[in-house]
């Protein structure tokens, strides 16, 4: 396992960019950026559209201290190259498990990455022990007033009549990627984030979030779920988000206050509460 890197300092940290912390690992011709910090049993965070692995930076902050976390940026998006696709997506986080000697790991998928976490219990469910959703969209495979609140096809346009610039400054104002912390960590790391998102999945209509969404079948697994949004999460997400936990006998609703669809940017403290006792309810013993 790589050293321990200075992220895991038992709270949240502000965002600090460290090449060193960088691995990747190659797969079907792409390369996949990664990150490898703490010791415990494993935790695999996938974040959401337009965003990269250091979404993830205040929980790793808190929780690499007694969990094991893994993160990566999908292909397409961030650092990764590669073509985004959201079934390639579920074959890559296989291969970076194997890659790490990963046998059984908890998976944390943030909105459009809830369905990849999902596409993935649906194929391996004996490798994973628990699961859990943030504003996770509808899983059905009609497109729902959730993916409606996406305007795709106006940033289709838009990244080809204005180009990648214009497609980030209208999808910073958007709702769901609106912080309500004035915590100025959170948003240099929120901004920083969407000016690297490159817009790849906007190039190709076969490969934006609703066809991605169309090409996966997913169902609840029969595993320990946990589904979590923001009290101000938009009304479709928090809808979907209790139909999804509906869905699951057991499953473990969460609503994190002061926060909208990044909860875990708004209110880190309660996010990770939340997301620490939800996995050491359901962790495997380490060893």
């Amino acid at each position: 396992m790589p050293p321990l890197n200075n992220l895991c300092a038992g709270k949240p940290a502000a965002p600090a960019r460290a090449a060193q912390q960088d691995h990747y690992l190659v797969s079907d011709g792409a390369r996949i950026r990664y990150r490898d910090e703490g010791q415990g049993p494993a935790v695999l965070m996938v974040h959401g559209w337009t965003l990269d692995l250091e979404m993830w930076d205040p929980q790793v902050a808190d929780l690499c201290n007694t969990f094991r976390i893994v993160r990566f940026d999908r292909r397409g998006f961030g650092l990764s190259s590669g073509r985004p696709d959201a079934t390639t997506d579920t074959l890559d986080i296989r291969r970076l498990c194997e890659h790490l000697g990963i046998t059984r790991v908890a998976l944390v998928g943030m909105s459009q990455g809830a369905r990849t976490v999902l596409g993935v219990a649906g194929v391996v469910p004996q490798m994973i022990w628990c699961l859990v959703l943030d504003g996770p969209p509808s899983i059905d495979p009609e497109p729902s007033t959730a993916e409606a609140a996406i305007p795709l096809d106006y940033f289709r346009t838009l990244m080809r009549t204005q180009g990648i610039g214009a497609v980030r400054r209208e999808w910073a104002a958007h709702p769901l990627v609106s912080l309500r912390t004035a915590d100025p960590r959170w948003r240099a790391l929120l901004a920083a984030m969407l000016r690297r998102y490159p817009g790849n999945d906007l190039m190709s209509p076969t490969s934006t979030p609703d066809a991605q969404a169309a090409a996966l079948s997913v169902e609840t697994p029969q595993l320990p779920l946990l589904v979590i949004t923001g009290e101000h999460e938009p009304a479709p997400r928090a809808l979907a988000a209790d139909e999804l936990a509906a869905r699951s006998p057991g499953a473990e609703r969460v609503v994190i206050s002061a926060a909208g669809h990044l909860p875990n940017l708004d209110n880190p403290l309660e996010y990770n509460a939340s997301l620490r006792g939800f996995l050491q309810r359901h962790a495997p013993p380490f060893r």
